[in-house]
């Protein structure tokens, strides 16, 4: 293989070193670096499929590499921050939660323990979509650099806004339910927009424009309120769920 056609796959390559940085970082705590290697990782594999139809350098191998760092980057790495911080709200606030005996260590392990579904639920949607042939333009159910950038931003802000702490640390129960929510919309059936737009008419656009309004107004208010960055990741991601959900009921 030359080396032009090697090129989308040195990208992918990054994609899971990417992916490997941000377990390690999730599982010391450091939920910064954790997220900025996500969306690295997210980059990475933006532009390997951009790379490959560029140069018309397909191959299965390609196919399989980024399935495989998809599962690490957006799949592993984001349960791994979500394990680490369940573990850190329960063994910060167990004491206070078992006073009067109201949680087992079961029930402890189970909230540490739950967001490891995020893992394997990926695995699953990864699978579902190297098979499934209706995910060409759009896709059904979340997608996994979604769930992760959603999963590793969340927990990040609750490191620059205390509301966002508190609200975990008196429910940390709260964090194992999202995983929950989370690994049953990747393997969903709920259509769920790309960005790839074929046209710039509204009718097939609709909740793309809606979302991208919805963005800026967003991203305009959590400028003006003086808000940290990562809580305008948390409600782009948080939004794009909802809207897709939205709109699927709407349409039945």
């Amino acid at each position: 293989m030359s080396l032009i056609k090697s090129i989308p796959n040195s990208i992918t390559s990054l994609n899971l070193l990417s992916g490997c940085l941000a377990v390690i970082f999730a599982l010391s705590g450091s939920f910064k670096s954790a997220l900025i290697c996500i969306i690295a990782s997210a980059v990475f594999d933006f532009f390997d499929g951009l790379a490959a139809r560029a140069l018309k350098a397909y191959s299965n191998i390609g196919k399989e590499l980024d399935s495989l760092a998809d599962m690490v980057s957006f799949g592993v790495a984001p349960a791994m921050i979500m394990l680490t911080y369940s573990r850190i709200l329960v063994e910060t606030n167990f004491a206070i939660f078992n006073g009067q005996g109201t949680i087992s260590n079961f029930t402890a392990n189970l909230m540490i323990f739950l967001p490891l579904l995020i893992a394997v639920f990926s695995a699953l949607r990864l699978a579902k979509f190297n098979v499934d042939t209706r995910q060409t333009e759009n896709f059904i159910g979340l997608a996994t650099p979604s769930c992760a950038l959603l999963c590793a931003s969340l927990v990040y802000a609750t490191e620059v806004y205390e509301p966002l702490a508190t609200f975990f640390a008196v429910y940390p129960y709260t964090i194992p339910m999202i995983a929950l929510v989370l690994s049953y919309l990747l393997v969903s059936e709920i259509p769920m927009f790309s960005f790839k737009f074929k046209n710039l008419g509204w009718k097939d656009n609709a909740a793309r424009y809606i979302f991208v309004i919805l963005v800026a107004v967003l991203g305009a208010v959590v400028l003006a309120l003086g808000m940290h960055w990562c809580l305008w990741v948390v409600f782009i991601f948080t939004s794009y769920i909802v809207v897709n959900i939205i709109t699927h009921f709407v349409k039945r």
